[in-house]
């Protein structure tokens, strides 16, 4: 790696389990919670916070990169050119308020509109999913397996039930057959753990119809570094400047839905 790497790399292993303390700390402190999008789009003062905790440090220590954060504190962000931090301060805020586990701090670090560090920190259970472009995927420094193909039949699938119930987004019954021939669904309502544990060989798939950049920028690169597969529902790249639908998947399933389900 790089010197700038190695030190980025560093800098934000100290900022990430920072940050988590701090989050940990707020647990029996009352939330101010509001709405943003829709009554169940949530934002918190601990969410606030965390989002100026990293932009303080990366402007401090780096201030000739660039931060998109969810809660707006970073910059008007319309290229990707130079270096890029994307950042989510809290994915799966309704998790964290409502059941204090199941919420992740996710990190994204491009260049140029590579990713080049990923991160995805599960604050309760200390496990710190962490990728380098190059140099594999790691949980906790534990270096995580390549991932080997599986089919539909042995398969795990992380899938919201919204996308095969009536909805705005998805015909629900694209996906209805896929629910039915895997092996088993699960819902965790945390992109960010989802696409970790997909990562780590704990689910085989993700999908989900909408999802905005600092939700997906850091599992983006765990996933590739261990062969994972991830594109939008079309098969296409995703857009880190806007929002996606989003397939992440162990190979040769992902090519198998892809054929069988959504575009059959």
């Amino acid at each position: 790696m790089q010197e700038k790497w190695k030190e980025i790399d560093e800098c934000i292993r100290q900022w990430i389990k920072e940050a988590g303390t701090r989050i940990l700390a707020t647990f029996d402190k009352k939330l101010t919670i509001e709405t943003k999008s829709h009554r169940n789009d949530l934002v918190t003062n601990v969410d606030r916070e965390v989002e100026q905790f990293f932009i303080e440090k990366i402007r401090k220590t780096f201030p000739g990169h660039h931060v998109l954060g969810e809660e707006g504190f970073g910059d008007e962000i319309a290229t990707l050119q130079g270096i890029v931090w994307i950042i989510d301060p809290i994915d799966g805020t309704m998790n964290f308020i409502h059941q204090k586990r199941n919420f992740a701090i996710s990190i994204g670090v491009f260049e140029n509109g590579v990713g080049v560090l990923g991160y995805v920190y599960d604050v309760v259970h200390d496990e710190l999913y962490a990728a380098r472009k190059g140099e594999g995927a790691f949980l906790n420094d534990q270096p995580l397996a390549r991932l080997e193909p599986v089919s539909v039949s042995e398969a795990i699938i992380s899938l919201n039930a919204t996308w095969i119930t009536e909805n705005k987004r998805i015909d629900p019954n694209v996906l209805a057959p896929l629910v039915k021939d895997a092996r088993g669904t699960r819902s965790y309502g945390s992109a960010a753990l989802e696409m970790a544990y997909v990562a780590a060989g704990r689910l085989d798939a993700y999908i989900t119809m909408r999802l905005s950049p600092w939700d997906f920028a850091g599992g983006l690169v765990l996933v590739q570094e261990v062969g994972g597969i991830v594109t939008n529902l079309y098969g296409e790249p995703l857009n880190l400047l806007t929002k996606n639908s989003v397939f992440v998947s162990k190979p040769g399933l992902h090519e198998e839905i892809l054929q069988k389900y959504i575009h059959r």
